[in-house]
């Protein structure tokens, strides 16, 4: 299954999808202001021109687990966007992958590849066993 991640940001929303099997992550690029009507519309772009078939939003919560408020703001984004896309939307965890990208990239490519951190994550636990 194509997975997209999305590492929600009130400026720029990193980017990132997966390969058709759901196994590798690559950072896709940035949407700037992906709350707004028009960010919104650019997020249903990238979704049906990359056949996607679900979407995960990052989201971050502190580290102890606790809902702050980037992580409301990031559910109300997801809100949104299930209302206008036509494939799942869920919430994954956030809370490291902003500093594992922090280690390799810098400026706008950090947003991306927060994103294909975090949908790496996601990739690496939706693939797991239950035990």
């Amino acid at each position: 299954m194509k997975v997209m991640a999305l590492d929600f940001g009130p400026a720029r929303t990193g980017v990132a999808v997966s390969d058709p099997t759901g196994t590798i992550a690559r950072p896709l690029g940035v949407v700037e202001r992906a709350h707004t009507e028009q960010g919104l519309e650019q997020v249903h772009a990238l979704v049906s021109d990359e056949a996607v078939e679900q979407v995960v939003v990052g989201l971050p919560l502190t580290l102890r687990g606790e809902r702050g408020d980037q992580a409301r703001a990031s559910e109300q984004f997801a809100k949104r966007l299930r209302k206008v896309l036509d494939v799942p939307v869920v919430l994954f965890d956030e809370r490291f992958t902003t500093d594992l990208a922090q280690q390799t990239a810098s400026g706008t490519e950090l947003d991306a590849r927060a994103a294909a951190h975090l949908l790496s994550s996601f990739l690496v636990w939706s693939s797991a066993d239950p035990v």
